[in-house]
């Protein structure tokens, strides 16, 4: 596959956390070389204003639209190319703007600790990041992107890794219900030998598909670095027996790749570790 590595280092709380640094970081690991991946550079993703916005709920609002037709257009011009991106993040909040730059009728492969199926009304934080899979299935704030309706039919999404459920009513906060159409397969059924068969499934088919990976899959034991760490997550070796069969299905538009927290990794060493089987996964 001919890889080309876009940064798009969108903090979606507005305050110049470590996820704006990834990019940087993973780089400076020596993520390109190790790939043979040409270099598309980096889009204008910075979100500096902190404010949520009253109408959408969502922090710095302008500038995540901004950011999502920015990193749209340069996506679309990636796969017109040939080529198969792989977008750096930033935070999760990346994800609307490079599925509007897929061409349409597409599989969603989503790996996350968390469902991200907030909305301005049910986010704590409002930070997109929280909304990001609302958004695409047509679920989240209206107005954030520059067509109506979904991006990927919820029924095309599959959810892999989550630890946290839909949350009922609780603190004042309304409940958080995902589509019932997107298909979820928790961390705790992707240990081992499950996690490599789950990917053996999900690859047959013809459909394209587009593989997201939050890091935050990862069990804080062997990833602390991450924004929102939740116990109980997979190990290296099931992200790689999972993801694998996906990366050599055939299928595989690009990659996006987010939430390490380069501020919690002083000496590169999980940059390293990350960038490392990152190039396990995607070289040829």
């Amino acid at each position: 596959m001919r890889w080309s590595v876009l940064d798009a280092p969108l903090d979606s709380s507005g305050r110049g956390r470590g996820e704006r640094w990834a990019p940087a970081a993973l780089r400076s690991a020596g993520l390109l070389g190790r790939l043979g991946a040409a270099d598309a550079g980096a889009v204008d993703a910075l979100v500096t204003d902190p404010t949520r916005d009253p109408d959408t709920g969502v922090i710095g609002v302008d500038q995540v639209r901004r950011a999502g037709r920015a990193i749209a257009v340069r996506v679309t011009e990636l796969l017109g190319t040939g080529r198969h991106p792989l977008i750096l993040g930033g935070d999760c909040a990346i994800l609307p703007g490079t599925l509007q730059g897929l061409p349409a009728g597409f599989d969603l492969w989503f790996l996350d600790a968390h469902l991200d199926f907030e909305d301005g009304r049910t986010s704590p934080t409002g930070e997109a990041a929280d909304m990001d899979l609302s958004i695409v299935t047509d679920h989240g704030p209206a107005g954030l992107l520059d067509r109506e309706g979904p991006l990927v039919d919820p029924d095309q999404v599959h959810v892999l890794g989550h630890r946290v459920p839909d949350r009922d009513t609780a603190d004042g906060m309304e409940a958080v219900r995902v589509d019932p159409a997107v298909h979820r397969v928790p961390a705790d059924r992707l240990r081992g030998p499950d996690a490599a068969a789950m990917g053996r499934a999900l690859a047959v088919g013809t459909t394209p598909a587009w593989l997201h990976l939050d890091l935050d899959v990862l069990d804080p034991l062997v990833l602390p670095a991450v924004s929102y760490p939740e116990p109980g997550g997979l190990d290296w070796d099931d992200l790689t027996a999972l993801a694998g069969p996906l990366v050599r299905s055939g299928r595989l538009l690009g990659m996006s790749v987010t939430d390490f927290n380069a501020d919690e990794d002083p000496d590169g060493r999980h940059a390293e570790r990350i960038a490392a089987v990152l190039a396990e996964l995607l070289s040829d």
